[in-house]
Formats: structure tokens, C-alpha cells, sequence
């Protein structure tokens, strides 16, 4: 179960940086399960329209930045905690940290809770 949950995470990661909606869509169809949920301070999706709709939002207000893990990942019983990063190909210095915790259910994304520790000023 535990390689499934790092699979199931780099999937994830592929997803955010997906830029092409159709691809991006067919790869959140298969990570997620129809009815499951991303929630972070900014947004409470419900289901796969709203999570795509939540991904490309962040594609726009971040265009040419990518997603990357940032450690490891720590998974038990289908659950996965990791931090990941929002930069520049390249960059030093991330803009974005974030910690996630992804709950999984027959191989695919339930839930996922969003927590941003590092954001840029307003």
C-alpha cells in the first residue's frame, strides 16, 4: 500500500502540472474518484469538474510555475502526508509551500486537505 500512495502522490503532482485541459482532465478522472474533495484555505471542491476547475485557476494565477514534491512521503492505511513546492523551473526559492494530506480509496484520491505555510504578500 505504501508504493501505491507514492504512485498515487506523483500522479497527483502530474496533475497540477498539467497544462493541457483535456490531458489534465483524463489524468484527474483517473487519480480521483468522481465524488471526492480538495479542500485548502482558499477552496472546498467537490467533486472532479470543481478540482479541475481549482487546478486551472492556479495554472492562470501562476502561469510557467510547476509543482514539485519537496521530501518524502509519508503514507499508512491509504492516507499520505508530503510538503510540496510551487517555483520556477529551476528556482532556488519556491513562492509557494504547501503540506497536503491525501486519503485514497480503491487506488484512487478521496480527499485531499491543503495547507499553505509559505505564500507570497498580498
Amino acid at each position: 500500500m505504501n508504493t501505491d500512495m507514492q504512485a498515487i502522490v506523483a500522479r497527483y503532482i502530474e496533475a497540477w502540472n498539467e497544462t493541457d485541459p483535456a490531458t489534465r482532465r483524463a489524468k484527474i478522472d483517473q487519480l480521483y474518484t468522481a465524488d471526492a474533495g480538495y479542500t485548502d484555505p482558499l477552496v472546498d471542491a467537490r467533486g472532479v469538474e470543481q478540482i479541475d476547475a481549482t487546478i486551472a485557476g492556479a495554472q492562470q494565477q501562476f502561469a510557467g510555475l510547476v509543482f514539485s514534491l519537496a521530501g518524502t512521503v509519508d503514507t499508512h492505511h491509504g492516507t499520505a502526508r508530503f510538503h510540496w513546492h510551487l517555483g520556477a523551473p529551476g528556482a532556488d526559492e519556491p513562492l509557494v509551500v504547501g503540506f497536503d494530506v491525501a486519503v485514497a480509496e480503491g487506488g484512487r484520491l478521496r480527499q485531499v486537505y491543503g495547507f499553505l505555510d509559505k505564500v507570497p504578500a498580498a
